[in-house]
């Protein structure tokens, strides 16, 4: 016999493909009739157009709800086909012919990488800018948002300078106790205090009211003291930098996103961390397919007394695992407790020793 049994090899990719995209279509399907029954009363309320809702909405949502939750489709596909196999004694034929259990494997692995190829440009190039219009959408006719204040934020600007605001208004565009430090070879060398400080969209710049500018001589000693009630300043900080947040990352392209990283650390944002989740996330999640794929090959190729329904709900169960395991990993980095490249990869990490145990145990 051939070592390379082509037909078997199509056979299995074509299972795994249409099963795969008949999962998506149901669940896909489900998701969207619930999500149009939660929102139904904003889009109504607020008189959204429907070419809007299909289009720039649902249209837009399907990619990124595919992306999210492609490890559980993922493994449903695996567990649901394989399992028939195995019912059907097709996995027996196929190993009562001489075929390795390994050599088994090739399809799935192709078809894997496939799904992973799918995530992975869909993570990098498609999702950000679809993404962009459906928040779009989500904010003009969805469910209102709360404005909120942010407090205590610090920022490192270019040349040596620091920005400190007490607290920022999302209300009025306005940041409270504004405090700008410059300093020049480890050196203070001015520091500009204000009651507040507005953005002037038409301008892009601060308006500073009620302020006081100390200059500052190498000594220490303050140079000079002036106080006034209103200054414009120009700074590399704008608004859009207060307003940037876990919705914002999921907008921006591979590009964008390192660029934003690098300028948000130079900082010490904070933010930065949203950015970081998102990178490693896109990274992380297109190589769930290979080892649930894995997963769900070695504990499907046993027949059970619960059949296809036990061994669907072992997937579901396990693949739910690994999505709340990828969400519960981003806490690791909001409590400084791991880097976001190890949180974020840890869930890979974890279940791939639980694929290689469950491949070296499973029926050859």
């Amino acid at each position: 016999m051939s070592p390379f049994p082509k037909k078997l090899d199509i056979y299995l990719m074509r299972k795994f493909i249409v099963s795969f995209v008949i999962a998506l279509i149901l669940i896909i399907g489900i998701v969207i009739i619930f999500d149009i029954s939660e929102k139904i009363d904003y889009f109504l309320q607020k008189q959204a157009p429907i070419k809007g809702i299909i289009f720039d909405y649902y249209m837009n949502f399907i990619p990124y709800f595919v992306n999210m939750f492609s490890p559980l489709f993922v493994f449903i596909t695996v567990i649901f086909f394989t399992s028939r196999l195995t019912a059907n004694s097709e996995f027996v034929a196929m190993l009562s012919c001489g075929i390795s259990y390994h050599r088994l494997m090739v399809p799935y692995l192709v078809s894997a990488t496939l799904i992973a190829a799918l995530s992975l440009s869909l993570g990098m190039w498609v999702i950000p800018g679809a993404n962009e219009t459906r928040i779009e959408f989500e904010k003009k006719y969805g469910r209102p948002t709360r404005q909120v204040q942010e407090r205590n934020i610090h920022y490192k600007l270019e040349g040596g300078q620091y920005v400190y605001v007490e607290t920022f208004s999302k209300w009025n565009n306005t940041a409270y106790k504004f405090t700008l430090e410059d300093f020049r070879d480890s050196r203070l060398v001015s520091k500009l205090s204000a009651d507040s400080a507005q953005w002037d969209s038409t301008d892009r710049c601060w308006k500073l009211k009620n302020y006081t500018l100390r200059n500052f001589t190498e000594g220490g000693i303050t140079d000079r003291v002036k106080n006034g009630r209103a200054i414009d300043t120009t700074l590399t900080l704008t608004i859009e930098d207060f307003y940037l947040n876990k919705n914002t990352v999921e907008m921006l392209s591979w590009t964008d996103l390192n660029a934003l990283i690098n300028t948000q650390r130079e900082r010490g944002d904070a933010m930065v961390v949203y950015a970081e989740i998102e990178k490693h996330s896109r990274l992380a999640l297109p190589f769930s397919a290979f080892i649930l794929t894995i997963m769900g090959v070695s504990l499907s190729t046993k027949k059970r007394r619960g059949g296809i329904g036990w061994n669907i709900a072992v997937g579901i169960a396990l693949s739910f695992s690994y999505i709340l395991f990828m969400k519960f990993s981003q806490m690791f980095v909001f409590t400084d407790t791991l880097p976001p490249y190890i949180a974020l990869w840890l869930p890979n990490v974890v279940f791939a020793i639980i694929a290689a145990v469950l491949y070296k145990i499973a029926p050859k």
